[in-house]
């Protein structure tokens, strides 16, 4: 059997949100983690990049003072049907507006300066025998490791390779986000719905707008290309085209990403476990994918801590860190789809935002149902 090249307490596949953060909390404990990434740092992603304060607790325990990237700060919610009636409430928790340019790169430095090895390959398969793991890389090089952590995001070859239900499923969604030059207040996130979608607004540090709409690929493939889906379909709320028309783009052309999928992923498989996106893809309507994304990885970090630490079985561990998931995620993801469903069809959207104007504490409560609570630290 060939001799591994690199090996390790724990491996995280993919070092974006959920990965590097999974690093920084084991490597502070002592141990030994490899990070595979198949891009290097900084890169922009699509993403909403506002993330609700309930993680600051947790950041502060991992030594990252968020104050240094210069997020703003965000403390209401601003939401309109495709028509234009909208309503704005206060966020419980309030959030801050950072890119993933900036803190996936403040994250990747951190792990790093705690001795956290990040290799830049792609993983082609991973082999669970004898109580270990080996990851088989696209250099030909080996890593093996007694714990695997998958971040590997919303979809990925190796969903493929480990026959993931969900990857075999029809994905209808496709995001678009780019970054603005325009006028918007620091304070506020905007949530707005178009015919066969809905758009993120908020702004992130250096007075940059991020602009991040989902929308189904049968409302998209009627149009020629973005502009021209933009134009004739998500500035017809008026929101937005007032926001899309006094804005200039940064970006030479948006980042897309299509055949993203809600369907239900297991947070266990192969004996790896799913953290983030790749755990059970957070729906942008839980309020906070971000947060839920950095609070999984916690929770798999302290799983797998428990367990290196001979304290709980593999088995123990895995059942553990499913019933974390289902406490703190299922219900928010349930609340999430189903507001999804919801706003996917105009008329149901428009008699949600009347309901909403005529009794104003509906906002107040799926805000609460949706979004979670300060992390705290045990």
């Amino acid at each position: 059997m060939k001799t591994p090249d690199f090996n390790a307490d724990v491996i995280i596949i993919g070092g974006g949100l959920a990965g590097l953060t999974g690093a920084i909390h084991l490597s502070k404990t002592g141990l030994r983690v490899i990070v595979i990434e198949k891009n290097s740092y900084p890169k922009h992603k699509v993403c909403g990049e506002y993330i609700s304060n309930e993680v600051l607790p947790y950041f502060k325990w991992l030594d990252l003072d968020i104050e240094n990237l210069h997020p703003t700060h965000i403390d209401s919610l601003h939401f309109s049907s495709e028509s234009g009636k909208s309503l704005k409430t206060k966020l419980p928790l309030g959030g801050f507006g950072v890119s993933r340019y900036a803190l996936d790169h403040t994250l990747y430095l951190k792990a790093v300066s705690q001795k956290c090895a990040v290799l830049e390959d792609q993983v082609n398969e991973v082999v669970f025998n004898n109580d270990f793991s080996t990851v088989h890389l696209s250099s030909g090089k080996t890593v093996t490791s007694s714990v695997v952590l998958g971040a590997f995001g919303k979809r990925s070859n190796l969903d493929q390779k480990m026959g993931r239900d969900f990857f075999h499923k029809k994905s209808p969604w496709l995001a678009v986000k780019s970054h603005y030059k325009g006028d918007f207040p620091d304070d506020v996130v905007g949530l707005h719905n178009f015919k066969g979608g809905y758009c993120g607004v908020s702004k992130v540090e250096n007075n940059v707008l991020n602009i991040c709409y989902l929308t189904n690929f049968e409302s998209f493939k009627k149009f020629k290309n973005i502009e021209d889906f933009q134009e004739k379909t998500v500035e017809r709320n008026p929101h937005l085209k007032n926001i899309l028309r006094n804005s200039e783009a940064i970006f030479e052309k948006p980042l897309t990403i299509s055949q993203i999928s809600f369907e239900k992923k297991n947070n266990v498989e192969n004996h790896i476990l799913m953290i983030g996106d790749t755990a059970g893809l957070i729906h942008p309507l839980c309020g906070n994918g971000m947060a839920m994304a950095i609070h999984s990885a916690k929770l798999a970090s302290e799983s797998v801590s428990e367990f290196l630490n001979q304290r709980i079985s593999r088995e123990e561990m895995e059942i553990h860190y499913q019933k974390l998931w289902n406490t703190n995620f299922k219900k928010r993801l349930r609340y999430g789809r189903f507001l999804g469903k919801i706003l996917e069809h105009s008329a149901l959207s428009e008699i949600l935002t009347k309901m909403i104007t005529f009794i104003p504490f509906m906002l107040s409560l799926i805000i609460r149902k949706t979004h979670g609570n300060e992390i705290v630290i045990k």
